[in-house]
């Protein structure tokens, strides 16, 4: 049956909804604050589980973005401590994982969804599935789906108040062209010691996504109002060894982005009304789940349309781990000498363990 889909927010899960809900027939409608395409913020990685999902939807990206080989853990000293190996996973899953800028990303799901720009919520009734317009205008659906992020006003209309938390960390972050061993290649590095991480992961032809992240703090070195955080980087990271002084030497901006997580519900909506991502479980960047699990819940609910709570609680149940363990920030904290073959094969096993879609297709 033909139903009548709204959706706020015009990310990449809202843009993956409507494509799915699209294809599956029915007749979808996506309301964007923003007055156009809302590409900022760094780059992303999608896993296999993502990539095939998108393949299904006609919107893989691998040829804007760059596919992941290797991942290597390095000390601060410069001593090798891990190498996974993610063709094992891509092997076993039959789709790569891809490190991809959020620009090309959206550009490419947003290529031929409509959506409305300039569209401004100021008020949602979740038991009508109706929202109202800056504009004074009304705009209603069979089912409302809340993708409008971490502040989402269709999660405050729910009287869902359990606010997204600072987990004290930040990310700086910029793409760079250096080092120029890593362009066009599929190693990413990550740089583990007591004063926080470095990573290196290239993000499409021609460019590098380097990153650090650190715990901070109002008042602590490296909060979003520093004045020369590059400066304050090279004071905390300056004595780092391998590639570091050169990234340090090269960059001349970066932005900062804080982590956020929050606690998963059992259930998220109400009657018509639903959410899907960072809306309903906002979680930090060091994992790399955000926009995977986004994905993930576009995945699913398509196929539950007829049942928002029971949707609610698989995606809950799945999503308790991952959340957890990034809200954690585990993959912050100072490396160790690992056997490369048993990590790879941990890895493969933790790919598909967060991935609904990847466990259901086995």
């Amino acid at each position: 049956m033909r139903i009548r889909i709204l959706i706020i927010g015009a990310g990449p899960g809202g843009l993956v909804a409507a494509r799915s809900l699209t294809t599956a027939g029915h007749d979808v409608e996506i309301l964007e604050r923003a007055p156009e395409p809302r590409t900022e913020g760094g780059s992303v990685t999608l896993w296999p589980g993502s990539i095939r999902i998108l393949r299904e939807l006609g919107a893989d990206p691998t040829d804007l973005g760059s596919r992941l080989t290797q991942l290597e853990g390095w000390s601060p000293e410069g001593e090798p401590l891990m190498k996974v190996d993610l063709l094992r996973a891509e092997r076993k899953y039959g789709a790569p994982s891809v490190h991809i800028s959020r620009r090309d990303l959206v550009e490419r799901l947003v290529d031929g969804v409509p959506v409305r720009y300039g569209s401004e919520v100021v008020g949602v009734d979740p038991d009508r599935a109706e929202v109202t317009l800056a504009d004074g205008s009304t705009v209603s659906g069979d089912i409302l789906i809340g993708a409008d992020g971490r502040n989402s006003a269709v999660r405050r209309a729910l009287g869902k108040e359990d606010p997204a938390r600072r987990t004290e960390w930040v990310t700086w972050q910029t793409f760079a062209d250096v080092p120029l061993e890593l362009v066009d290649t599929g190693r990413s590095l990550v740089i583990t010691g007591e004063e926080g991480m470095m990573g290196l992961t290239p993000a499409g032809p021609g460019r590098v996504l380097n990153w650090f992240e650190l715990r901070t703090g109002p008042g602590r070195p490296l909060w979003l109002d520093e004045v020369d955080p590059i400066g304050r980087l090279k004071e905390v990271f300056g004595d780092w060894k391998g590639l570091v002084p050169e990234v340090l030497s090269s960059v001349t901006e970066m932005q900062a982005f804080p982590h956020w997580r929050h606690k998963v519900p059992a259930v998220w909506g109400r009657g018509p009304t639903t959410l899907l991502g960072d809306s309903a479980h906002t979680m930090p960047p060091s994992l790399g789940q955000g926009t995977n699990q986004a994905i993930e819940d576009a995945w699913l609910l398509t196929r539950s349309l007829g049942d928002l709570r029971g949707y609610e609680r698989t995606r809950a149940k799945q999503l308790r781990l991952p959340a957890r363990l990034a809200g954690d920030e585990i993959a912050n904290r100072p490396g160790r000498k690992m056997p490369g073959g048993p990590m790879s094969v941990l890895y493969t096993w933790w790919i598909r363990k967060s991935s609904g879609y990847l466990s259901a297709m086995a």
